[in-house]
């Protein structure tokens, strides 16, 4: 493994020439923080999902007031 410039915990592999990252807090942080994110997303999409129901149900409300 050859060392990268300028940073002590990236390393270039001999053989394929990739940038390997032996720092594994890094690592771990980057697994919280994608975590967080998709978590974020599925609660988004579930209140969307929500949202349209709730309008959903409305127009059937406002439609059986009006008839």
């Amino acid at each position: 493994m050859i060392p990268v410039e300028g940073h002590k915990d990236l390393f270039r592999d001999e053989k394929t020439g990739a940038i390997l990252d032996t720092n594994s807090n890094s690592y771990s942080s980057y697994i919280t923080r994608k975590n967080k994110k998709m978590d974020e997303k599925a609660e988004l999409d579930n209140m969307k999902k929500d949202i349209q129901e709730i309008k959903e149900l409305l127009k059937q409300i406002t439609g059986q007031i009006t008839s």
